[in-house]
Parts: C-alpha cells; structure tokens; sequence
C-alpha cells in the first residue's frame, strides 16, 4: 500500500494499480492475482481461511456493539471507532481457549474476566476521551444501573471548551448478547447543566433494566452545547463529546 502524492488523485483501477481514498488519504496497491476459489479450496490457505472467518466473526461482533450503543454513539464517535473496536473485538477472540483456531468467537472469550478488563474503558470517541473530561468520582449500581456523582462541581470537574456554555451527562446500560447477536439498550434520564453552575448532585436511572441475557455494558456519555438565543446547539458537530464503557459485567 502506498500513498498517493501530487495535485491530481486518481480513483479505480490502471493496469495492476488500484487507486482509492480512505481516512488517511488517498492510496494505491497493487490488484493480487489470487484467486478467491483457490483461497477456498486450497490446502496452503487454511490459516487464510481461518484468519478470514475470525476476522468477520471480530466485525460482526464490533458492529453488534455498534448498533446495541447507536442512541449515545450517534453524537460521541470518531472517525475511526469501526476499526478502532474491530482491533478490540480481534484481541478479545484471541482469549477463547474453548474453541480451535478458526472458530474462536468473541460471544466465548467474553465470559472471562479478562474479556471484559479489555472492554471496560472503550472510548467511543478517541479525540475526547471521559477521564478527561469528567474529573468527579462516580458511583456505578451495577444491580439497578444508577450513576450518581456527589456534588458535581462543573468549573471545576468538567473539562471546560471555550465555545462551551453547557453540557450533558446521560447514562446507558446495554445487555448484548454476542452469541445470539441481539441486544437491548436503556437509557437514563438526561442531566443538563451550564459550565458555570453551582455544585449539584447527579443521579442518572435507566427507564428500566435490560432484559434478556449476555453481557453487561454500562455507559456514560458528556455532551457538550452552546447556548445561542435560548436554544442550545451541539458543538463542534459532537467533535468533543466523550462517551465511554464503564463497566462490564
């Protein structure tokens, strides 16, 4: 792979070289001259074809995460968070110690611990990460998926934007199940308060438990506004909002 240089940038295919655009610019490689039925059938690829079927099992598995979380993840997300939680989901089915190479699944690793040590933490959002934008000590009930913070202090536990007047901060608790490939999400309710408030308490309670089974993700996502003629507006298109897993379960 290489990449692209000069005024003039070319897309499709010339002779052997394709020419295509992606997140880091335009870019040219060389057409392979395998062919997908020998890929197939051919005993030299069976580490290709299980590399292959672990690798789609990794993307539905970053996609079913994707999809579960969308409702919080629509304003809180980068550019990057696809291949971001495919590399993620990757790591996580390397853990399955059940099942032979090439059928390792992540629905299997993400029963242990070490699993879900992995998936705590995720950041939705790379350019804003939480720990750096909520500095207050939070308490997760991970029985009923309340987040409370005592005496938030937003001048001072709120990482604070120029453009900013005020912010957001709602909770999510999503029960995915990555063996049948379903899930449910419940939200919480939405605390909104101006940069410069007084110190308050925040409680955030999901509208109700998330039924079915699978794994526990629990959530927490900032969102900052500008206050403009008594309406607040989205900053920056959501480009310093912060939305993370905090805990698994």
């Amino acid at each position: 792979m290489a990449r692209q240089k000069g005024i003039i940038k070319l897309k499709g295919t010339v002779g052997d070289i394709t020419f295509y655009q992606t997140a880091d610019g335009h870019m040219a490689r060389e057409k392979t001259a395998l062919d997908g039925n020998r890929i197939a059938i051919d005993p030299a690829f069976v580490r290709t074809r299980e590399n292959n079927t672990e690798f789609a099992e990794a993307a539905k598995a970053g996609k079913l995460i994707r999809d579960a979380v969308n409702p919080l993840m629509a304003t809180a997300k980068d550019r990057r968070v696809v291949s971001r939680l495919l590399k993620l989901m990757s790591k996580i089915r390397t853990l399955d110690a059940t099942n032979v190479r090439g059928l390792r699944t992540v629905g299997t690793a993400i029963a242990l611990p070490s699993a879900k040590t992995l998936l705590k933490g995720f950041n939705f959002n790379d350019r804003s990460h939480l720990a750096a934008v909520l500095l207050n000590q939070y308490s997760l009930n991970t029985g009923t998926g309340v987040i409370s913070m005592n005496a938030l202090t937003p001048a001072n536990e709120i990482d604070q934007l120029t453009a900013a007047t005020h912010f957001s901060i709602k909770g999510g608790w999503a029960k995915i199940d990555f063996v049948n490939k379903t899930y449910e999400l419940k939200l919480s309710n939405i605390v909104n308060l101006a940069l410069n408030s007084a110190p308050s308490n925040v409680i955030l309670t999901p509208t109700a438990l998330p039924a079915g089974a699978g794994t526990s993700l629990y959530l927490l996502q900032v969102e900052y506004f500008q206050l403009v003629n008594g309406v607040q507006y989205s900053l920056k298109n959501g480009a310093y909002n912060a939305l993370s897993v905090i805990e698994v379960i």
